[in-house]
């Protein structure tokens, strides 16, 4: 059975102490992904001696052991550029040899982080489920031939396996949440602007986030901390909101009616307990409706916004059809169907629907749904890969759309040993009160994380 590896924390504690080192610790994930093997987790591992060199190149900068993240290795998903390296997207036609760094990932290598490749994903980030990819197709840590979720089914694995304590991926309908429930572990979407975006090549320009995955809250917090900055590059960035200073936390939980399971009575059962203990743990819940959530969510494929697609990939479909696995280019071209007037009558109902979730919020913190309604082994999706993709985006594709923040919690596993997962979201900028939450969920103490915002922004104003 899977287990986790090691916190940042722990890896922290070990390199500043000497009892560790980040070469020792390279050495230790270069094992772990060599005796992988080609399990669909990495596209471009770091070889082992480029590796090891350039953990060597971290403990030889003045002052490293007081970086914040000496030495602890990350992966990045393969839609986001990393200097010298290719960016394929899941298309080796497409593939590009970046000549920069995107600007959250290199405000982690600067931190001292240590870069060890590029993670599988669906081909251009088109997908929930992990099995569109030219590259083998990655399961779930549990077993059973389960899937791995998608589109950032790389980072979740990576994570999961202990190879690496945290990854650096997108979330624009759900690709950081599900495949991190399929995966029990955390995956966060921030509120969308407060990590840049520039260097990520676009799904849909207007809606993508940049997300990270971990094992813990404690690590988010970590990594946020450096990831954060406003971009000035950025036409979406902007600041974050503040620490949430409240004791009791207030959360929306939809009736029973409106929930969707698809069957799965397992995945019901659990899910309602869940909820039962909620109250137990001290959260105030209150009934309110997730039907304005939904409907927001019904927008993303069956509105206009599949078109934005296009926006970066229409030329290369035009030219070079072939490159594109049948399913994404099915789902691409759809988007060529929509008129200028099917885009704004979309914006003009997604705008009311948004007034509809703003005056939600005055009544709740939090709002606490399932990640995934059910799960499908591999076989299931390729078998109907458009309506199972539709079902595990059922909780998770209003979210961007809504300008909500929001985050996967792994939360135990069924009678027959499935993941489990809730999802915790909030509006936006509510980005702290969501961690918060999330933290008490999974019983794990956190302070406020001011003093590591206060802790850079010292380093960068000397």
């Amino acid at each position: 059975m899977w287990k986790p590896g090691p916190t940042i924390a722990e890896i922290l504690a070990s390199h500043e102490s000497g009892s560790g080192s980040p070469t020792s610790t390279a050495a230790r994930v270069a094992d772990a992904m060599a005796a992988a093997g080609a399990d669909g987790t990495w596209i471009t591992p770091v070889p082992r001696e480029r590796l090891l060199a350039a953990a060597a190149e971290i403990e030889q900068r003045p002052g490293a052991r007081t970086l914040p993240l000496y030495g602890v290795p990350f992966g990045v998903k393969d839609s986001i550029d990393v200097a010298g390296w290719p960016t394929t997207l899941a298309c080796p036609d497409f593939a590009y040899v970046a000549e920069e760094t995107a600007p959250a990932v290199q405000r982690l290598l600067d931190a001292g982080a240590l870069f060890v490749g590029k993670t599988n994903l669906d081909q251009f980030a088109t997908g929930l489920n992990g099995t569109r990819t030219p590259y083998p197709i990655p399961r779930s840590v549990y077993g059973r031939e389960l899937i791995c979720g998608g589109s950032s089914s790389g980072s979740a694995r990576a994570v999961a396996l202990g190879q690496v304590p945290f990854c650096v991926a997108t979330d624009t309908a759900g690709s950081g949440r599900v495949p991190a429930a399929l995966n029990g572990i955390v995956g966060w979407k921030p509120s969308r602007g407060l990590i840049s975006t520039v260097g990520l090549v676009p799904a849909c320009k207007s809606l993508d986030c940049m997300t990270v995955m971990t094992s813990c809250v404690a690590d988010l917090d970590r990594v946020f901390a450096v990831m954060y900055g406003p971009d000035p590059n950025d036409p979406w960035s902007r600041r974050r909101g503040p620490m949430y200073e409240g004791a009791t936390l207030r959360v929306g939980l939809p009736g029973i009616s409106e929930l969707e399971f698809f069957g799965d009575a397992e995945f019901e059962d659990a899910h309602m307990a869940f909820r039962d203990r909620l109250r137990r743990i001290g959260f105030r819940c209150t009934p309110t409706s997730l039907q304005p959530f939904l409907a927001a969510g019904e927008l993303l494929y069956a509105g206009p916004w599949v078109a934005e697609r296009l926006v970066e990939f229409d030329e290369f479909l035009a030219e070079r059809p072939d490159a594109f696995l049948p399913v994404i280019r099915e789902i691409l071209t759809g988007g060529r169907r929509f008129r200028a007037v099917d885009v704004f009558r979309a914006q003009q109902r997604l705008q009311e629907l948004r007034a509809r979730v703003a005056r939600l919020w005055h009544d709740f913190d939090v709002m606490v749904v399932p990640t995934i309604g059910t799960t499908f082994t591999v076989d299931q999706v390729l078998a109907d890969p458009i309506a199972t993709n539709t079902k595990l985006g059922h909780y998770t594709h209003f979210g961007n759309l809504l300008d909500l923040t929001a985050i996967a919690v792994p939360i135990g596993v069924t009678a027959d040993g499935r993941p489990l997962s809730a999802m915790v979201f909030g509006p936006a900028l509510a980005d702290d009160t969501v961690l918060t939450a999330a933290a008490r969920i999974l019983d794990e103490p956190r302070q406020s994380p001011a003093h590591l915002f206060n802790r850079l922004a010292e380093k960068e104003r000397r």
